[in-house]
């Protein structure tokens, strides 16, 4: 399955994997090492929190590897309307006055606490093909939302 990922969020997901690879990796070999010197492995804490960590860092490596060999790079086209690599900013039409701003990126890439939400997320789906002007709603833990979009980068 593609990933939709921008130029840059591929780069930190190639610098991550490597990280993992080359780094983390040996200290969990380490620490493996380190632990099986305290002899029974039966009823050594150490050695199984070892292993769950090296289970954890080798399932996070494959799902990287999967991400960047699937990666798709983000094209940025036009801002006629809103696209993954779009910049929106979007304000409820009920407080015009409070505005947010977010990236719409591959789910790889996510980060709403930076601004980045997934074309996949509620708010993203709403907003995908929609133009400069539009007027969309969002289910939300209060009821329905309603936002308008300012502008498109």
């Amino acid at each position: 399955m593609e990933q939709h990922i921008t130029k840059e969020g591929l780069e930190k997901l190639k610098k991550e994997l490597d990280c993992l690879k080359n780094e983390k990796r040996k200290e969990i070999a380490a620490r493996l090492k380190h632990a099986a010197s305290f002899g029974d492995l039966k009823e050594n804490a150490a050695y199984t929190e070892a292993k769950e960590a090296q289970g954890f860092l080798e399932g996070k490596i494959l799902e990287l590897t999967h991400v960047i060999k699937n990666a798709k790079i983000i094209n940025k086209g036009n801002a006629d309307k809103v696209q993954i690599g779009s910049t929106v900013t979007i304000a409820e039409t009920k407080q015009p006055n409070r505005k947010e701003r977010y990236m719409i990126v591959g789910r790889a890439e996510a980060d709403p606490f930076a601004g980045k939400i997934s074309a996949e997320s509620p708010l993203g789906k709403k907003m995908i093909s929609l133009k400069l002007g539009d007027s969309f709603e969002v289910e939300t833990l209060e009821g329905i939302t309603k936002y308008e979009i300012l502008k498109i980068e």
